[in-house]
C-alpha cells in the first residue's frame, strides 16, 4: 500500500517506502536503511504515546524480541521505545500472512501443511528457550516466506523477568486461538498455552476455519473453554495430533519434542489434503488483521515459561479471578466486551466453581524454578562458635540475608557473615573474628560487601570474594551512615562526614564530593542513581526539612534539585524519577506503636528539580515499600494497602490479621506477594487483587530474638527464603507448608 499524506517519510534515518499494514496499536511500514537493508517498522499510534502502561508493554516487547532468534522468527534490528512515537524495526520478510494465504488460495495440504507444522514447532522451541511464551499465535501472526514460516508480533508475550502489564479487568489475545487458561487466568499461561494455539492454527491452515467457530469472539471464547473443537474437516493423522494439542488440560498436551516427531511423519502427498479443498472465507469469529498488522515483522514481548500449576493449599486462581470483567484485546483489533461478554463470564464463573478443570487441581512440580538441589531447609543464624556472651549481646539485632541470585549471604545476632547454599541451607565460608563486626550490605560483581567495626568510632567497608570469603579490599567510612550500591559503584560518607566518596566495586576511588560548610549530608540511592539528602542545623535529618541533591555518577558534581518537607520519606524511583512520601503531620510523637499518616507522593524530576505532588485517595499509615511502580503500605496490625505510585490511586486493601509483617517481596513470574512475620509465619497475596492465596504456621522455635528482630523475605529463583528471629528457612511457593523436620541444615 502506498504511503499516505499524513505518514512520515523518515523514521530515525530509515526511509519509508510503503505501508505494510495497520492495526489497533500501530502502523507497519516497509523501510530501507542507509545501507540498503529492507526492514519492517512498527510505529505506535499517536494516541498511545502518553499511555504509561502501553509504553511499558512496548518497552518489554522490544527487550523480549531481542532475546528471541531463530530460523522461523524475525530478528529486531533497531528500536526506540522512548521516542515521542515509539517504534521498532525488524528484518523484512517478504510473503503473505497465513490468514491472507488461506483466504486467497484455500487450505494447505500435503508438504505445505507438514512444512508449516515443523517450522512453527521450531519457532516455538526458540521462543520458549528464550524464556518467552508468545500468547498470540494466530494466522495473522505467521508470515509465509519462501523458506518457511516466520512467527511475528510478540507484543503481548510474557517472560519470567517482566513487569506485570495485563491490567485488572483485561485479557489480551484473539479468542478463537487462545487457550482455556489464557481466557480464565491470563497471567498464568505457560508454554502449553502456545501448544494449544498451535493446534488451533494448524486446524485453520488445514480446513480454512478455526476449531472454535462461532458468531462472535465471546462465544468462541466460551467454546474454547467448555466445548470440543470442530475437527471434521481436518484429515488424519493431523486431526489426532491437533486434538491432543487442543486438550483443555495443559498437562495433557504434547510437548514440542513429541510434536516434532509426530509432524515428521505427516504425509507429503497432495492426496493427504483436507476433506474440503474449497477456499474458506475469513470466519466471522476472528478479527481481521490486514497485511502485517501491528508488528508486521514484529518481535516479542515476554512471557512466563512455567507450566500451569495450582496450589493445593488455597483456592484455585481461576475461581478468584472469574468475577472480573473480560476485555479481549487483539493486536489487530480491540474488542471491548459488552453485556454479552459479561454474561458469558458469569456463566464461566458458575461452571468453574462447580467443576474445576484439571488445571485447577493438578500440581506440576516443574512450575517453579528452584536453586540447584533445592529442598525445604532451615538454618540457624546464631552464636555457635564460643564467642563471649558480651559480644553476642552487642551483635546485630537485625539478622538477614542477601542474594546474588544463586547463593545467600547471611548475618545475624552473635553471628558472622556466612555464605549459605540457597538450595540446601548448608553453610559455606564464614567471615569475621567477632560477631558484631560483620553485617551484609550488598552483593555485586562477585563480591559481598560487609561492615567491619573495630570500635564504636570507626567502621570499615569490606569486600569479600563470594567464592572464598577472602577479603579483597577495605575502606574507612562513616561510623553512623550506611553505604549504598548504585549503578556504577558504591556511595559512602567519609569518616569525617565532610565528603561523599564513590568507589568502584573493585575498590578504586571514583570521585569525592565535598559537603558544603554548615551543612549535613547523608548518601542515598534512588533507583540506581546516587543522591544525597542535606540539611542545615544540628538536628537529625528526620526532624528538619531537607534538600535533595543529585550527584553525577561520573564525577560527583552536585545539583540541588528540590526542597522537601520535614518527615518526607524516600521510597526509590519510578521511571528514573525520585519518589517520596509526604507526611500528613510532622509532629513529634513519642508513643510506642505510633504510625505516621502520609497523604501524598512527591515525584521529583531529576533534570529540573520540579516536584509534582500526587495526592493519595486517603491518608495511609505503615511501613511503605516501592516495588515495580506500586507502593505497599504494611501496618503492624497486618493491614496491607497497594497504591499506584504514578497516580496515587488505591489498588486494593487487605486485612490479614498477621501482625508485624516484613516488607513485601513480589514474584513477577507468579503475580504473588510474599511476607514473613516475626515468628516465621509466611503469607502470600495475589498481586492484582490482594486476595489471600495461602499462609503457613509459625516456626516452632525461631530463636530468642524473634520478638524484637524484624522479619525478612526474599526470592532466589522462585524459592522463598525468609529470616525470622535468628533462623533462616526456605520453602517452595507450590508447597509452602512443606518444611524440614530438623532445625539445621548442617555445615
Amino acid at each position: 500500500m502506498p504511503l499516505r499524506d499524513d505518514d512520515p517519510t523518515v523514521i530515525d534515518g530509515y526511509v519509508l517506502q510503503d505501508r505494510l499494514g495497520s492495526g489497533g496499536m500501530g502502523i507497519v511500514y516497509l523501510a530501507r536503511s542507509a545501507s540498503g537493508r529492507l526492514v519492517a517498522i512498527k510505529l505506535v499510534h499517536a494516541q498511545y504515546c502518553d499511555d504509561d502502561e502501553f509504553r511499558s508493554r512496548f518497552r518489554q516487547e522490544v527487550a523480549a524480541a531481542r532475546r528471541v532468534s531463530g530460523a522461523f522468527t524475525t530478528p529486531v534490528v533497531d528500536a526506540d521505545p522512548e521516542a515521542t512515537r515509539p517504534w521498532m524495526a525488524t528484518l523484512y520478510v517478504p510473503g503473505p500472512t497465513l490468514s491472507d494465504l488461506v483466504r486467497e488460495e484455500g487450505p494447505l495440504s500435503g508438504a505445505a501443511i507438514r512444512g508449516l507444522a515443523l517450522g512453527l514447532v521450531e519457532a516455538l522451541r526458540d521462543i520458549h528457550r528464550a524464556g518467552v511464551v508468545h500468547r498470540d499465535l494466530k494466522p495473522a501472526n505467521v508470515l509465509m516466506a519462501e523458506d518457511g514460516p516466520r512467527v511475528i508480533d510478540f507484543g503481548i508475550s510474557r517472560a519470567a523477568d517482566n513487569l506485570q502489564l495485563t491490567v485488572t479487568g483485561r485479557v489480551i489475545g484473539t479468542p478463537p486461538f487462545m487457550s482455556p487458561e489464557q481466557l480464565r487466568s491470563p497471567r498464568d499461561v505457560t508454554n502449553a498455552s502456545d501448544v494449544f494455539s498451535l493446534g488451533s492454527l494448524l486446524v485453520y491452515a488445514a480446513s480454512g476455519h478455526s476449531p472454535f467457530k462461532a458468531e462472535s469472539p465471546y462465544l468462541a471464547g466460551y467454546q474454547v473453554m467448555f466445548e470440543a473443537p470442530k475437527l471434521d474437516a481436518v484429515p488424519e493423522p493431523l486431526r489426532s495430533i491437533a486434538g491432543r494439542c487442543l486438550d483443555k488440560d495443559p498437562t495433557a498436551r504434547p510437548d514440542l519434542a513429541e510434536l516434532h516427531r509426530l509432524f515428521l511423519e505427516l504425509p507429503t502427498s497432495p492426496e493427504a489434503g483436507p476433506v474440503s479443498t474449497e477456499a474458506a472465507p475469513v470466519p466471522s469469529d476472528r478479527p481481521t488483521d490486514h497485511g502485517r498488522t501491528e508488528g508486521g515483522q514484529a518481535d516479542t514481548t515476554t512471557a512466563n515459561d512455567r507450566p500451569a500449576r495450582d496450589r493445593p493449599t488455597h483456592e484455585p486462581r481461576a475461581k478468584r479471578r472469574a468475577g472480573r470483567q473480560l476485555i479481549l484485546v487483539g493486536l489487530g483489533a480491540a474488542l471491548t466486551v459488552t453485556a454479552l461478554s459479561a454474561a458469558l463470564l458469569a456463566y464461566v464463573s458458575a461452571e468453574d466453581s462447580a467443576t474445576p478443570s484439571a488445571t485447577d487441581t493438578a500440581v506440576d512440580y516443574r512450575s517453579v524454578s528452584l536453586p540447584k538441589g533445592w529442598q525445604p531447609w532451615r538454618t540457624p543464624l546464631r552464636n555457635d562458635t564460643g564467642f563471649p556472651s558480651e559480644y553476642v549481646a552487642t551483635g546485630y539485632k537485625e539478622p538477614g540475608c542477601l542474594t546474588d541470585g544463586t547463593d545467600l549471604y547471611c548475618g545475624g545476632t552473635g553471628f558472622v557473615v556466612a555464605k549459605v547454599d540457597a538450595g540446601t541451607g548448608r553453610m559455606g565460608w564464614r567471615h569475621g573474628t567477632l560477631p558484631q563486626t560483620s553485617h551484609p550490605i550488598g552483593v555485586r560483581d562477585g563480591l559481598a560487601f560487609v561492615y567491619a567495626e573495630p570500635d564504636t568510632t570507626h567502621r570499615r567497608l569490606v569486600a569479600l570474594d563470594t567464592r572464598t570469603g577472602k577479603q579483597r579490599w577495605a575502606r574507612s567510612i562513616s561510623a553512623t551512615d550506611a553505604p549504598y550500591l548504585y549503578d556504577g559503584g558504591i556511595l559512602t560518607l567519609a569518616p569525617d562526614h565532610r565528603e561523599l566518596v564513590a568507589y568502584s566495586t573493585a575498590g578504586k576511588e571514583l570521585w569525592r564530593s565535598s559537603v558544603p560548610d554548615s551543612v549535613h549530608c547523608v548518601p542515598t540511592v534512588l533507583g540506581d542513581d546516587p543522591y544525597e539528602l542535606c540539611w542545615t542545623g544540628d538536628d537529625f535529618l528526620d526532624t528538619r526539612p531537607f534538600e535533595l541533591v543529585r550527584l553525577d555518577p561520573d564525577d560527583g558534581t552536585r545539583q540541588e534539585l528540590a526542597a522537601l518537607t520535614k518527615k518526607s520519606l524516600a521510597l526509590g524511583a519510578v521511571d528514573g524519577r525520585p519518589l517520596f512520601l509526604k507526611a500528613q503531620t510532622t509532629e513529634e510523637v513519642y508513643q510506642a506503636g505510633y504510625e505516621r499518616p502520609y497523604n501524598a507522593f512527591l515525584r521529583v524530576d531529576p533534570d529540573t528539580g520540579k516536584t509534582t505532588r500526587i495526592p493519595l485517595e486517603r491518608a495511609l499509615r505503615g511501613s511503605a515499600t516501592l516495588v515495580d511502580g506500586v507502593v505497599y503500605f504494611v501496618r503492624t496490625n497486618g493491614s496491607v494497602t497497594a497504591v499506584s505510585a504514578t497516580s496515587g490511586k488505591e489498588l486494593w486493601q487487605r486485612s490479614t490479621d498477621m501482625e508485624n509483617l516484613s516488607a513485601p517481596v513480589v514474584s513477577a513470574a507468579r503475580d504473588e506477594i510474599y511476607f514473613a512475620n516475626r515468628f516465621g509465619r509466611l503469607l502470600a497475596l495475589e498481586q492484582t487483587t490482594g486476595g489471600e492465596l495461602w499462609r503457613t504456621d509459625a516456626l516452632d522455635d525461631p530463636g530468642d530474638i524473634a520478638a524484637e528482630a524484624l522479619p525478612r523475605v526474599l526470592l532466589v529463583d522462585d524459592a522463598i527464603v525468609a529470616v525470622a528471629g535468628d533462623t533462616a528457612f526456605s520453602v517452595s511457593p507450590d508447597e509452602p507448608k512443606a518444611r524440614p523436620s530438623t532445625s539445621a541444615a548442617g555445615d
